[in-house]
């Protein structure tokens, strides 16, 4: 990647813009010493004072958003978010951080980013994400940045979290607006290639190393946006990636014996989650086909109204 200029390289734009014409009536300088000077000019009309400058004002974005369209070619346009908590639920915590990318997936690039505090009166779990409670009620713009975030939210085709079940029950709730596009979760839903070594619900920690991604933190919720952000920059097959896990999913839990309970483990069916005492996994129907052993679609715990894809 080409290293932008520094400082002492950059152009003076000052010393680029060209010379102020004279005012009206003012002499000019000329360039030969014998030149005859020009007679004094007659005394200007005084000027009327000028009016002090008012603060101009900046209108953000409307919130309203776009239609959404069809993404039978895939999502254009991803809201990347992460979100830290003062607890695992809604019941035992609250949202005390959001951190959000605009990202346009044809040209891999990060368009708009942003991440801002909403206060608590204690965090428990600081120890986890290191924000102080008392930072979190400092002085800042947070109407400013949720109206930038839900502009930003409007723009989007799809949501991309990293455990999107996590961050999802968050919004909705408090000043935290309800989002109505699809969420993808970058853990579950995004079969990643093969060769990239992952486990089937990799953390984002091993997605960025396998990806080639420097992790340097953990924990804010605008750094792990970076990270997905950098994973998706390096996908060649990423419109690939996030239609297929765009399709509908129900759960399903695995057909084997005992002995044979390692096929599940490999295929990423996970032992007493969502079906107790069993293997178990959301998969599509295509999924489903080409699995190498029987499966059978059970009830899912999480309401309908809560999953991200219903087959």
């Amino acid at each position: 990647m080409q290293e932008q200029p520094g400082l002492w390289q950059q152009n003076d734009l000052l010393g680029l813009a060209a010379p102020e014409p004279p005012a009206p009536g003012e002499a000019t300088v000329l360039s030969r010493e014998s030149a005859t000077p020009s007679p004094s000019p007659a005394p200007s009309p005084p000027r009327a004072a000028a009016e002090p400058s008012r603060p101009v004002s900046i209108s953000l974005p409307a919130c309203s958003g776009r239609p959404q369209r069809a993404l039978s070619r895939g999502p254009e346009t991803l809201l990347i978010l992460d979100t830290e908590t003062t607890g695992l639920s809604t019941l035992q915590g609250q949202c005390i951080e959001v951190g959000a990318i605009l990202f346009h997936v044809p040209h891999r690039a990060v368009l708009t980013q942003i991440s801002f505090l909403l206060p608590c009166p204690a965090n428990p779990a600081e120890a986890i994400n290191g924000i102080a409670a008392a930072v979190t009620r400092l002085e800042q713009p947070r109407q400013e940045a949720l109206a930038c975030f839900l502009a930003m939210a409007a723009a989007c085709d799809a949501l991309v979290a990293h455990n999107a079940a996590f961050d999802r029950q968050w919004f909705g709730l408090g000043p935290l607006p309800s989002l109505d596009r699809p969420w993808i979760c970058s853990m579950e839903d995004i079969r990643w290639p093969a060769e990239r070594q992952l486990r089937s619900s990799p953390s984002v920690r091993d997605l960025a190393l396998a990806y080639g991604v420097p992790v340097w933190a953990a924990h804010r919720a605008l750094t792990d946006c970076i990270y997905l952000a950098q994973v998706f920059k390096r996908c060649d097959d990423l419109e690939a990636l996030l239609l297929a896990a765009l399709e509908p999913r129900s759960l399903y839990r695995a057909d084997l014996p005992y002995a044979e309970r390692h096929r599940a483990r490999e295929a990423g069916f996970r032992w007493n989650e969502a079906v107790p005492r069993a293997w178990s996994r959301r998969l599509s129907r295509r999924e489903v086909e080409a699995l190498p052993f029987p499966v059978q679609r059970v009830a899912d715990p999480i309401p309908a109204e809560g999953l991200v894809h219903s087959a």
